[in-house]
Parts: C-alpha cells; structure tokens; sequence
C-alpha cells in the first residue's frame, strides 16, 4: 500500500527520541514492567511544554494480540515524585492492533489521527519493539497525509492539507471541541509539521509539484474516489465508535473516581472525596457529586 521511505524513518525515528523530563521515563517503565508491555508513547501537551503538571498522557502497548473489542482500556494513575503527585491517563492496548489502526486497515480513527501530531517512545522493551513502534507511526503518517491529500484542494501549503484532515477527522469523531482546534493542532506544533507532508506523501506513492511553499498532489480522479469512499465509511462510524467506548469507559475506567475527583478540585476548588463506595460505584456516586458541585457553585456566587 505505500513504499519504506528512509527519510520519513529517519525523521520519525528522531522525533520520537524526544527529550523530555527523566521523571516521565521512569513512569513510564514502571507502567510498563506492571503489565509486560512492549513499548510505552508519551504524548499530548506535557509533551510540548515538559511540565509535570496536570495529567501525563500515556498509550502503553503489550504484546501478543488484542484481548478486548473494543479498545483501549483507560485507567488512571498517582505517583509520588520527590513530594509531587505526577498523575497519569494511561491507554493500553496491542502493539499489533495499534500498528493496525496506524495503517488505516481498521475503522478507527483516533490511532493514525492522534499519532501523526507528536508522541515520544520513552519505553520499549528492546529493539524490535522500537522498530516495529517506528514502522506504526510512520503508517499514521502516511494514512493522513493520503487522506489530507484527497480532502485539501488541488494546490495550497502544508498547513492546508494539515488543516482539512484534522477539520474531517475532529468532526468524525464524538467528542466536544472548541471550533478551530484544527488551527490549534498546527500552530503549537508548527516544527513538527514542518517538512513532514512532502515525506510522508512520497512515502504514500502520492506524487506531487511543489512550487515555493504551495503543493499540488496529484490523484488520478480514480484514486481520489477510492480514498474519499474510504474515509466515507471510517466517518459514518466515528462517532458510534466513540460512543462505544465512552460507554465502556464509564465502567472499566480504572481510577476513574479520582481522576474525576482531582478535575473537579483542580477547575472548581471544591474538594472531593474518594470514599470506597464512590471508587466502586462511579456512576452511582455521580448525582451526589454533581449536586454538592451545584451547592458549592451557588455559594461561590
């Protein structure tokens, strides 16, 4: 479906040896060496801005096959740090069933959407694991940048092409975003786009012209059709996929209770407290949590 391309490796490769603070490495292992993964993805904005505040956003990938239908399994994590609290949203599934997603050979979105934005490998299990990562990332490369080059015009920057598949994809998926978030993606991760589009595109066997800062792929009417009704059915199914796992979430969301706990303390001041039965029983505990928030907000006034 596309060609190994050595600059597109290359450049992935050291983009995903990311600098980034020693704290989050030995998170990561200690996720990993919990569970025998394979491999551990450090991504999302601590990423970015290489603070340890908030949450650290973690996809932890295993060996062997997938065990679940519908994937990733979320939990949530504390750890001490030198006295600070460093929390974790940890996603976890198969290396194999990612480096699937990646390639667009299954109907998710979310893999080769998230993943062409920046990540880091901060753990894997031995070289192999590192390649096979390597090899996972580059396809969410080229699976965005064939489907930009459908959904963009027929000339226009990077930033064009970048622009309509994160628009198409956002709105594919069930999730609340700001409006302009596609804006967002490009302007905070302006290095890491730069450059990539002409690789990933070579990568694809998209040929193309490029005149100063303007492309100009070019898709037989044929192909275009073909990318265009494959991304038709993977859009039909975003938000019901979405949904699914939302569903799923509520209920097998590990430390869900005070992960929920610690947002609302950190957006509204008011404390929460994580007794066993609200860690047993998260969405039962949910109205009773809600309607202290209303109390406290009322007070607030």
């Amino acid at each position: 479906m596309f060609r190994e391309s050595p600059s597109l490796t290359d450049r992935i490769s050291a983009r995903l040896d990311a600098a980034i603070d020693p704290a989050v490495a030995v998170y990561a292992e200690s996720l990993a060496e919990v569970v025998g993964a394979s491999a551990v993805l450090f991504y999302g904005s601590n990423l970015r801005t290489g603070s340890l505040d908030g949450v650290l956003d973690f996809y932890v990938l295993l060996p062997g096959k997938e065990q679940s239908k519908i994937w990733p399994r979320v939990s949530y994590h504390e750890r001490d740090h030198q006295g600070q609290i460093l929390r974790a949203k940890v996603a976890t599934m198969a290396l194999s069933t990612f480096a699937e997603a990646a390639s667009g050979d299954l109907t998710d979105t979310t893999i080769w959407a998230r993943f062409v934005q920046p990540s880091a490998l901060v753990w894997q299990r031995d070289d192999t694991a590192h390649d096979k990562v390597v090899e996972a990332i580059q396809a969410a490369a080229i699976t965005s940048a064939r489907l930009a080059a459908a959904l963009g015009p027929e000339s226009g920057t990077a930033q064009d092409y970048w622009r309509a598949l994160f628009h198409a994809t956002y709105k594919a998926e069930f999730r609340v975003e700001k409006a302009g978030r596609e804006n967002d993606i490009l302007s905070v991760n302006a290095e890491h786009f730069a450059g990539l589009l002409p690789l990933a595109l070579d990568a694809a066997n998209v040929s193309y012209t490029q005149q100063s800062d303007h492309l100009s792929p070019s898709l037989s009417a044929s192909e275009r059709r073909r990318i265009l009704n494959w991304w038709k059915w993977r859009r039909r199914l975003g938000k019901p996929l979405n949904f699914m796992r939302l569903v799923k979430a509520s209920t097998t969301f590990e430390g869900a209770t005070r992960y929920a706990a610690w947002k609302i303390e950190r957006h509204t001041g008011m404390p929460v407290e994580v007794t066993p039965f609200r860690e047993r029983h998260p969405v039962l505990s949910a109205p009773g949590v809600l309607w202290a928030l209303r109390k406290h907000r009322n007070q607030a006034k």
